[in-house]
């Protein structure tokens, strides 16, 4: 973790509490997620202000999701599944859409499915300790 100096600090500050702040967002409504916000936000306050960082890697609920993130790339399945799911709704959405190029419609889809092949890849739980 490098904390910058004079503006660039406040900026990444800044950034992290908007982050934050659409992660809360995220909490409420179905269709925002929750965890990406988090994690940018965490990214943005480790450039910014350590005390802020340390303040989010352990917060109470948001840093038991983070610290599984940063130490494994842990995604858990509730969440894959609402990405995964949510993603699917915005295709439908996308090719019902009158107007749009088609060529911007298949980039948008490829990129979906991208991300949807990005989070299923990811492990859903922490690797277990072996019994001794």
């Amino acid at each position: 973790m490098r904390v910058r100096r004079g503006w660039s600090r406040h900026l990444m500050v800044a950034l992290g509490w908007l982050f934050f702040g659409l992660g809360v967002v995220g909490v409420f409504l179905p269709v925002m997620p929750t965890t990406p916000f988090m994690v940018l936000a965490l990214w943005a306050f480790a450039k910014g202000d350590g005390k802020l960082y340390r303040w989010l890697y352990h917060h109470v609920w948001f840093g038991p999701p983070l610290q599984r993130w940063q130490r494994w790339g842990v995604i858990p399945t509730r969440a894959k599944m609402a990405a995964i799911g949510t993603m699917l709704v915005s295709a439908g959405f996308l090719l019902w859409l009158p107007g749009m190029a088609v060529w911007l419609k298949g980039l948008v889809l490829a990129l979906m499915f991208a991300a949807m092949v990005f989070v299923w890849s990811r492990p859903s739980a922490p690797p277990t300790e072996p019994l001794l």
